[in-house]
């Protein structure tokens, strides 16, 4: 009992300590000249929404060859090649969905974002009899159920990761419409190693700095008990508050939120990073969020549920993720 009974008080202190971290502005990796987070998109309003940030033209050429299953992160995952030997990461499970919407939200207001496209059913030859994860997917020997298949943009090498305390960009208007995007989209998963530095062959010495898992998005505020109700949680993602708080200069979202209080006891360490990244979502400024806000107000209907029905949600799902969306977008309007 006295182990419980400590909870409230370990919970406030661990707030406490939180709040106290200082962000700061490190300097860029060695080699890289230019640090680059968002780019302008041109017309927002002539985004194709439904194929993303590698189009039509770039999606995967059917059908796809299995070549190694990948055990990293939570859900289940394995790498193919298509027909014209372009590699692409498969995933499946609660992730696989939610990820594909989220991506082209990000790519469409000029964040980085990855290629992906989502298949009902996927044929994969040479596909193991026995998968270590993700069997339950498996409709027939060559066939898999709801996958998402995903490449890193422009089919860029990725250099290293990129911490959300310590960057280039604090206290960039940029930097902080990424910071709402995450709230707005609910993407509570912030760790450090879902973010990713690529090399831009095209430029020497640029980097892109993008968030390359999103699949944590469109469910609760936070972490709940099970991966399913944690992401892509239509129910969960329509009755979360968004803005929690908002003064004349800064704006508060209501996100991330704490994980289960058993992980104190459970998953400690999870629980102390989600606690010490509940500054992502506050004191954000008013201008920042009005900024996005008002690039958000440029998308029209039917891209935002291009983005939705892409990822292979219903119908009735895409209409009902598509307008608590639009209701979000017009809350930082309304600031």
């Amino acid at each position: 009992m006295r182990r419980f009974a400590a909870l409230p008080a370990a919970c406030v202190l661990l707030c406490a300590l939180a709040a106290s971290q200082a962000i700061i502005n490190p300097p860029k990796p060695a080699g890289v000249n230019t640090a680059v987070l968002w780019k302008d998109p041109g017309n927002v309003k002539s985004l194709d929404l439904f194929y993303g940030p590698g189009g039509k033209k770039d999606q995967p050429h059917l059908p796809v060859k299995f070549t190694k299953e990948d055990m990293h992160g939570t859900s289940p995952k394995f790498e193919v090649k298509d027909q014209d030997g372009t590699k692409w990461k498969a995933k499946m499970g609660p992730e696989a969905r939610p990820e594909v919407a989220a991506a082209r939200l990000l790519w469409a207001m000029g964040y980085g974002a990855n290629e992906n496209y989502f298949f009902s059913d996927l044929k994969v030859q040479n596909l193991p009899s026995h998968l270590k994860r993700g069997r339950n997917f498996v409709a027939a020997p060559d066939e898999v159920k709801a996958v998402r298949l995903q490449r890193h943009p422009g089919g860029e090498k990725k250099s290293g990761n990129w911490s959300w305390r310590h960057n280039p960009f604090v206290g960039t208007r940029e930097f902080n419409g990424l910071r709402v995007m995450m709230a707005l989209i609910n993407n509570w998963d912030l760790k450090d190693d879902n973010n990713a530095i690529f090399e831009d062959p095209s430029s020497r010495g640029r980097a892109l700095y993008a968030v390359t898992d999103v699949g944590a998005s469109f469910g609760p505020a936070g972490e709940n008990y099970t991966d399913e109700r944690s992401k892509g949680n239509l129910k969960a993602y329509m009755h979360s508050k968004f803005i929690s708080k908002a003064n004349r200069d800064y704006v508060d979202f209501n996100f991330p939120t704490h994980a289960p209080f058993t992980d104190i006891l459970f998953e400690p360490p999870f629980f102390w990073h989600q606690m010490r990244m509940r500054w992502v979502g506050k004191h954000i400024p008013r201008a920042d969020a009005r900024w996005i806000g008002s690039r958000l107000a440029q998308l029209s209907p039917s891209q935002i549920r291009d983005a939705f029905r892409a990822a292979g949600f219903t119908p009735e799902q895409v209409e009902t993720y598509a307008t608590t969306l639009e209701h979000r977008i017009a809350e930082l309007n309304h600031l």
